[in-house]
């Protein structure tokens, strides 16, 4: 579900009820394109999360805190200097377009009464936040935009304010049976996209749910549905607007198996009652819906620089392992030319001079081969050269294998960090990863002399009761895969682990009583969920008491050997276990 217009009206509707009247008593700025605003009302205090991030643009109150860096940047200085302590006066939205403008009256440095204009633009990777005066001229913004960034509008400071209509869409508020007729059914497209790409503020979802109740086939072109299908679709987009309107908004989340897969605001048809569970708000309905989306969102932000340190050493070991297994199969022929040479020496005395080749039975298969000869050599002299070459191309072999098992050792390792990145939760696990690369040597650490080691990660392996009520602890990365096996574990718990392929250690604590089969299964499917088979529909998952794990000398954290194991295909879905409390 897009956060489209109608969505932002239901939200804007709720905003006004809950912060109009309310004076700004904090403004932080947690992250490079998010405010976190707290706002005293006469109900009490309440916090506003603005984010403009260009992969999950949310405004919604929360009952959460955020921390806030201990310098304030730039923009977030401008706000407090200038409607600090101000009263929010409206909060309003222009038409259904994705922006929401906060009125807010300050006093300015001479005690005078001023208007200024906190206009957020929810619009994907086009999200800003940008601060206007009263004479609709732009301050500053969160995110400064130019004309070499865009053709179609500046957002700079002392730059005009406006909202630019590039797609020339009409707002649906104000339209009618004739205005939808005209808008929508003279288009040769699908009925679904004509209505979202004729108004403003209609996602794709919207159009297909007016679709949905008007019994009319999306995928229809509209300039050939029928009079009465003209009538009943427009009847039902109509409806739909006076509720939008009349303010008549019922927040839902839509699950499937347990796991949220849409929103809305407006009563659905496409979904059977029971995959919708009621929101008492629009902010709680967004704050549960995008929570993991927005933490994934901004773990991968701060991962980039990780994630980009491990790939280019992956790029550079996959072309490195490419070059030695290409040298080291040009060493097969090795034994060919220690044949040769032996040959020759056998039967050189039959060779006549200045040959270039001679044939001869070779005794190890009884296969007659012939072999080139050096003209201008002697067949002693031929057969050295081919000694030679064996020697060569033997120590050659011996070399790289070496650095062969070297370079897919480290191939190994770095597809387990970049795992390990994939299923950080926190900016603690990242700390944790980056701590190991450079411990690894792949990062170089930043410690001088004098300088204070920074604290260490406060990440901890995440925790899951089983439904028989054992704990299943699963390690986020190499470190915590180390401690957990041959530190935390006892020989008698369990260990599990996906077969041949980057993932986390499971351990299972037994307490020295046996393991049901739902509690084995459950384990295997936590070891095949965090593991880079996730996406499969199965994944073979080896399992063993831990006193047969062993730990490989020399090798990187978190690699073990074992020899006496079990085995398991399974998918890799956990909704049967329970994360714990204090996890």
């Amino acid at each position: 579900m897009a956060f489209d217009g109608i969505t932002i009206h239901a939200l804007v509707n709720e905003l006004k009820s809950e912060l109009c009247g309310g004076r700004l008593s904090k403004i932080a700025q947690p992250e490079k394109d998010e405010l976190f605003i707290t706002v005293k009302t006469a109900s009490g205090q309440r916090k506003l999360l603005i984010s403009v991030n260009a992969g999950l643009p949310l405004v919604y109150l929360t009952e959460s805190s955020k921390p806030s860096p201990l310098t304030a940047p730039g923009f977030c200085m401008l706000l407090r200097k200038h409607i600090g302590n101000g009263k929010i006066t409206d909060i309003s939205q222009p038409g259904l377009e994705r922006i929401i403008d906060f009125t807010i009256e300050h006093l300015d440095e001479m005690g005078d009464l001023c208007v200024k204009h906190l206009i957020v633009e929810l619009m994907g990777k086009h999200s800003n936040i940008i601060f206007v005066n009263d004479n609709n001229k732009i301050i500053d913004s969160i995110k400064r935009i130019n004309a070499s960034v865009s053709s179609v509008r500046e957002v700079l400071p002392g730059c005009e304010y406006f909202i630019p209509d590039t797609a020339h869409k009409r707002n649906p508020l104000d339209t009618d049976t004739d205005g939808f007729a005209a808008s929508v059914c003279s288009l040769a497209l699908p009925l679904s996209k004509a209505i979202y790409t004729s108004y403003t503020g209609i996602s794709p979802r919207i159009a297909e749910d007016i679709c949905h109740g008007a019994g009319v086939d999306s995928d229809m072109s509209a300039s050939e549905l029928s009079q009465n299908e003209r009538i009943h679709t427009a009847k039902i987009f109509l409806n739909m607007m006076d509720d939008v309107k009349s303010g008549n908004f019922s927040p839902y989340i839509v699950s499937e198996n347990k796991n949220p897969v849409d929103f809305g605001v407006i009563e659905t048809s496409m979904y059977p009652g029971d995959a919708l569970t009621p929101c008492e708000s629009v902010s709680e309905m967004l704050e549960s819906f995008y929570a993991a989306k927005s933490g994934i969102s901004r773990i991968r932000q701060h991962s980039a620089d990780l994630r980009q340190v491990v790939g280019t050493a992956l790029e550079r070991n996959y072309k490195k392992l490419d070059l030695q297994s290409s040298q080291l199969k040009d060493t097969d022929k090795r034994d060919k030319f220690r044949i040769y040479g032996e040959l020759i020496n056998a039967y050189g005395y039959n060779i006549p001079e200045g040959a270039s080749s001679f044939e001869a039975l070779n005794y190890y298969d009884n296969t007659t081969v012939t072999i080139p000869l050096e003209k201008d050599m002697s067949a002693i002299e031929n057969g050295k050269r081919y000694f030679a070459r064996y020697n060569k191309l033997k120590r050659t072999y011996e070399a790289l294998s070496g650095l062969v098992v070297e370079t897919q050792n480290e191939i190994d390792y770095l597809e387990s960090i970049s795992a390990s990145l994939d299923i950080a939760t926190s900016y603690d696990d990242l700390v944790q990863i980056k701590e190991e690369l450079v411990a690894a040597g792949f990062i170089r650490s930043k410690l001088s002399g004098g300088k204070k080691r920074p604290e260490r990660s406060k990440s901890k392996p995440l925790h899951y009761i089983s439904s028989d009520g054992f704990d299943i602890y699963v390690g986020k990365n190499n470190i915590q895969n180390e401690e957990l096996t041959f530190k935390f574990a006892s020989g008698n718990d369990w260990w599990f682990h996906a077969k041949k392929m980057p993932g986390s250690h499971v351990i299972v604590k037994t307490d020295g009583r046996e393991l049901p089969d739902s509690t084995f299964e459950q384990a295997a499917a936590l070891a095949a969920y965090y593991s880079v088979g996730r996406a499969q529909e199965k994944v073979e998952i080896d399992y063993v008491e831990r006193k047969f794990v062993k730990k490989v000398n020399g090798g990187a954290p978190g690699f073990v050997i074992y020899h006496t194991n079990y085995s398991m295909n399974i998918a890799p879905d956990i909704s049967g276990v329970t994360p714990a409390e204090n996890a």
